[in-house]
């Protein structure tokens, strides 16, 4: 008897392995930034998994990635490696444009974010960016292809004329915005500037040697920030589970509007670096931080990119960038 309910065992776990092994898996690439607070409250709260069970997908794995810029997510996505990316909105034309009409189109999930980036600067000399100067050094998230230094181009351009957009670019440097961080608080860095994300740039603050020199509100006012992406691959092979990682960001960002300070412990605990959960809670606080999946002034962006050559292709609409699911929303 006990070798005849073996072999019914081992006959059902051959039958069963191939079913188990086929659980979906879902992976995150995200960023340093506060900008996709939505994935942090996914990961802490099962909110995918959840929504995933109410469609009828029982289980799923998920898997979160740290990068510090859009152009090694996009390849990772394109490459397979991952699933979903997030960034800031010029990640999200530039795949949008790279790949448009092809097999591995990109397009929009939603907007994530919208909130006040600022370039700092320890360095009383300078209270606008005329006043940098040959030799001076501004840390950003990655060079040519981040959202800070997209609009410190678009800076530029207001400043100096079209013709000199990129008149900066030779001062940036790439380095992840915690580590920009230590070294503009620090009294021996080799830098004085940065351009990074909340909330390190208002960490940095707190310091009195640091003092704003630009804000976003100042280059593209209200706008998006924060955006999440994915591959047509995955959109088309997985309606149900797409729906359901919609679903789950929406409640999200619910959730963000409702208990800042929990949000913010999550992104601390995720991040796993020194972050100040007061000044956080503060700033999920501010009306000008909103976690919203509706994209905002999106072809403020697409507009400046075409125009100086950076994208090869221009948007008609904000729905052009974004899969139909949130069509809906009343974006621009």
């Amino acid at each position: 008897m006990l070798r005849i309910v073996s072999l019914a065992l081992a006959a059902f776990l051959l039958m069963a392995g191939p079913t188990l092994a086929e659980v979906p898996e879902v992976r995150f690439a995200q960023q340093f930034s506060m900008g996709y607070l939505q994935f942090n409250v996914m990961n802490h709260l099962n909110l995918l998994q959840k929504h995933a069970a109410a469609l009828g997908i029982p289980a799923v794995k998920i898997t979160y990635v740290t990068f510090n810029g859009p152009d090694m997510m996009n390849d990772a996505l394109l490459s397979g490696a991952v699933d979903i990316a997030s960034g800031g909105v010029p990640g999200l034309l530039t795949i949008w444009a790279k790949t448009k009409g092809t097999p591995q189109e990109v397009r929009g999930i939603a907007a994530m974010s919208q909130q006040v980036v600022l370039l700092t600067s320890k360095d009383p000399a300078i209270a606008t960016i005329r006043d940098f100067k040959p030799g001076d050094r501004i840390a950003l998230p990655a060079v040519k292809v981040s959202a800070q230094a997209v609009m410190l181009q678009m800076a530029a351009a207001k400043e100096w004329g079209d013709a000199a957009f990129d008149r900066l670019d030779s001062l940036t440097f790439s380095m992840s915005p915690p580590d920009a961080t230590a070294g503009m608080i620090s009294p021996g860095g080799d830098f004085k500037n940065a351009f990074t994300v909340p909330p390190f740039q208002n960490m940095q603050l707190k310091d009195p040697a640091v003092h704003v020199v630009l804000s976003s509100e100042d280059v593209v006012g209200p706008s998006t920030g924060g955006t999440s992406w994915t591959s047509k691959r995955f959109h088309d092979a997985n309606p149900q589970l797409y729906r359901a990682i919609v679903n789950a960001m929406q409640e999200a960002s619910e959730y963000i509007a409702v208990h800042p300070r929990e949000t913010a412990e999550f992104y601390a605990a995720d991040t796993k670096g020194k972050i100040d959960i007061d000044l956080m809670v503060g700033l999920l606080q501010d009306p000008r931080y909103k976690y919203v999946l509706t994209p905002r002034s999106m072809t403020k962006w697409s507009d400046f990119m075409f125009k100086m050559g950076r994208i090869k292709q221009n948007p008609e609409s904000w729905k052009d960038l974004f899969w139909q699911e949130i069509h809906g929303l009343d974006g621009s």
